[in-house]
């Protein structure tokens, strides 16, 4: 009997040993994002839905672990952004941030977060300092950035003899990292930047710039923007007959929600770049399924990137039995990327997690089968081939 007590005890201290490496015997997750702007519609409330399914997936995971997802609405300022960063870590017991949709907001907050050694999980911010300048050793760019979604269309579009391009450019990070991204690549196969105008943020009426693009005589239109923004021009182009007249329009950074808002008639034709498309495998399916049940629509690549590394956060969590953020930042670095969202990813040394992508083009109203089948998948872009080389970095963990 005393023997039988000696083991229960021991085996009761290492339990408790084991739950006290758990901060505050929960991880906390913070999803921080656009829940009312111009990017509310592929990221915002469905995002937070998208790591709530993570969480359902990991179910505790070996140990047991209790998670809990909190949000709130950054409206896209970075001011706004990093105070709240703060007030989550110092005094709500935040363990990691995810989303964080908008570049200057990300950057803001992956700052403060570096110092605090905690975890920031970037799935719908596009700049590229995030793996650059702004790098941290407990900061994550996941399965895409402006390079991706430039590079990508720009290629394919000028090895079909499309070379001379009109830039309409959203006037922060994001929209120039896009447009410089594009234009070297554009030019580096030989094409043209014919000429270049920049929009405000959520911008209504694309009148005039959508008039300089159509008399600039370019091949191709490239919108480099995003949400609301690459909608409104988009339909504006419809409306101004710019496709109907020869000219292609290249949206570089479209999600299958903003096909969706615009319809088939509008938005046929358009050609992009995707991390994730629902119909691709069972996988996919499977977390597309239970995404729509939930939200009543088919998940885009940033709904999918949150689920992704909400679900490799945790993953790592319960490997270590730790939320100790440097150590779980070590952790997630090590183990390779497998989900519905990245079956083949990995992480690099600048923090960027790089997985396979697809050119596609969004069908005709013809080609379509129903709701949601939108994509035809011209091509599968090497996960190799989705980020700026590493010799190209200016991270400090890269070229120190």
């Amino acid at each position: 009997m005393k023997i039988a007590i000696g083991v229960a005890a021991i085996l009761l201290g290492t339990t408790a040993l084991a739950h006290a490496e758990i901060s505050d015997g929960v991880v906390r997750i913070g999803v921080l994002t656009d829940l009312s702007g111009p990017y509310s519609d592929f990221s915002g409330p469905t995002s937070v839905e998208a790591a709530r399914l993570a969480v359902e997936e990991f179910n505790g995971g070996k140990s047991g672990i209790k998670v809990e997802i909190i949000s709130t609405d950054h409206q896209n300022k970075a001011d706004i952004a990093a105070s709240t960063a703060r007030q989550w870590f110092d005094t709500q017991g935040v363990d990691a941030i995810a989303d964080m949709t908008n570049s200057a907001a990300a950057i803001a907050v992956t700052t403060m977060a570096k110092d605090l050694g905690k975890i920031t999980l970037m799935s719908a911010p596009a700049t590229t300092e995030l793996t650059n300048a702004a790098c941290s050793p407990t900061g994550f760019h996941w399965g895409w950035d402006t390079y991706s979604q430039s590079v990508g269309t720009a290629s394919a579009l000028v090895d079909q003899g499309k070379s001379n391009w009109f830039l309409i450019t959203a006037d922060y990070a994001f929209g120039h990292q896009m447009a410089k991204s594009l234009s070297d690549t554009v030019k580096a196969q030989g094409g043209n930047i014919v000429g270049e105008v920049r929009h405000p943020l959520n911008t209504t009426d694309f009148s005039s710039f959508l008039l300089q693009a159509q008399s600039s005589g370019a091949q191709v239109v490239g919108l480099a923007n995003g949400g609301a923004d690459t909608v409104n021009s988009v339909k504006g182009s419809a409306e101004f007959g710019i496709a109907q007249a020869g000219q292609t329009i290249a949206a570089l950074n479209i999600v299958i929600s903003d096909v969706h808002a615009m319809g088939l008639g509008t938005a046929q034709g358009l050609t992009g770049t995707t991390s994730f498309y629902h119909d691709r495998d069972d996988a996919s399916r499977e977390f597309a399924a239970r995404f729509k049940e939930r939200t009543g629509r088919m998940p885009g690549m940033i709904q999918a990137g949150t689920y992704s590394s909400v679900l490799h956060y945790l993953r790592a969590i319960d490997e270590l039995n730790s939320d100790e953020g440097p150590a779980v930042a070590a952790k997630m670095r090590e183990m390779p990327v497998n989900d519905a969202f990245a079956p083949n990813g990995r992480i690099r040394e600048d923090g960027r997690m790089i997985t396979d992508m697809y050119l596609f083009q969004v069908k005709t109203p013809e080609e379509s089968t129903g709701e949601w089948d939108y994509f035809k998948i011209l091509s599968t872009i090497p996960a190799e081939q989705t980020a700026a080389p590493l010799e190209q970095s200016t991270c400090s963990m890269v070229t120190s």
